[in-house]
């Protein structure tokens, strides 16, 4: 059944990627080339139509119907909503608040889904904070070809490693629809996810995420945090940077570290660098499961330090050589 799911994640999100396509051309939605992106030709967007129709799948097929299926209708409701609000916004421009908004709302969903499910008041209030916080870092890292969906399907598989029932379906179904979509999207992206596919990607991650918290010892929470780890730094780190210098942090930059380095050594480079990043934070996460808490732990603190501290040597370089590229 699992490798059912999984394979079949993968042809409905391909179909809807190949779908997608033809809409952006029929309808105009195309990404032109510019100073605020890290593409050189006029590429289509919303191709993550197809994931998120994979998901949404999924979860109808897991809620099932009874009151015990409540908590999964909740996140599929959170799922739609920032589906929706990514596609209009890919058909239409909106301003940052209303997208906030929404993704607020969202956010209560899948804490209200974890409340349902009889998690801890603190997992409930880490799920709606991880999935306001991983909706919009997906959406900020959605910069280069690959790097978003490679990321959630990584993160996919490693929490299917770790969740049981529903949830382990659930991080199939999306590690297969990122598979599904890579063939359009890497090494020449022939379509974008857009706001629908790259929000949808960080909501299912950040359930993902909640579904581990509650199933776990607080003593493991750090190292669940791993997989996700390479994006929230980058995303993270990058905004509290352009918030200090009294910048504009809500519009679209390239100033992230994934930007800045694909121009120096190119797209699929600094996406494979970021996946053998987060390929061993999943290997490390695995393992150290297993070890005693205050090895773990430190394992955990390690990764989180060292992320931060690459982050911050390539932004280092970028500021002493003053260009809009990194030095090699």
């Amino acid at each position: 059944m699992l490798a059912g799911a999984f394979l079949l994640a993968a042809v409905v999100s391909a179909l809807g990627s190949a779908w997608s396509i033809a809409h952006a051309h029929r309808n105009q939605l195309i990404d032109q080339p510019g100073e605020r992106r890290s593409h050189d030709i006029p590429t289509p967007r919303g191709g993550g139509i197809g994931i998120v129709a994979a998901c949404l799948v999924a979860m109808a097929a897991a809620a099932g119907f009874g009151p015990a299926s409540r908590s999964g209708w909740l996140v599929a409701a959170g799922l739609s909503l920032v589906a929706a609000i990514g596609w209009w916004d890919d058909h239409r421009p909106l301003p940052a608040w209303p997208r906030l908004l929404v993704h607020a709302v969202a956010s209560a969903c899948l804490a209200w889904a974890m409340h349902l499910q009889g998690a801890q008041p603190v997992v409930v209030a880490i799920a709606f904070l991880s999935a306001l916080v991983l909706v919009n870092a997906w959406n900020f890292m959605d910069g280069i070809n690959g790097l978003a969906a490679s990321q959630a399907l990584l993160c996919a598989a490693g929490y299917a490693a770790v969740l049981g029932d529903a949830w382990r379906l659930l991080a199939l179904v999306l590690a297969g629809a990122c598979l599904g979509f890579l063939p359009f999207n890497a090494p020449r992206a022939k379509v974008f996810l857009g706001d629908v596919g790259s929000g949808a990607l960080g909501y299912v991650v950040a359930a993902l995420l909640a579904a581990g918290f509650a199933s776990r010892p607080m003593a493991g929470w750090p190292l669940l945090l791993l997989p996700p780890l390479a994006m929230l730094a980058d995303a993270g780190l990058t905004l509290l940077w352009r918030m200090r210098r009294g910048e504009r942090w809500w519009q679209a930059h390239v100033q992230h570290a994934f930007q800045r380095w694909s121009r120096q050594r190119g797209h699929l480079r600094v996406c494979a660098g970021y996946a053998l990043w987060t390929f061993a934070a999943v290997a490390i996460m695995l393992a150290a499961l297993h070890w005693p808490v205050r090895i773990a732990l430190g394992v955990a603190l390690a990764v989180l330090l060292a992320s931060a501290g690459a982050w911050l040597r390539l932004h280092r370089r970028y500021e002493k050589n003053n260009t809009e590229g990194f030095g090699t």
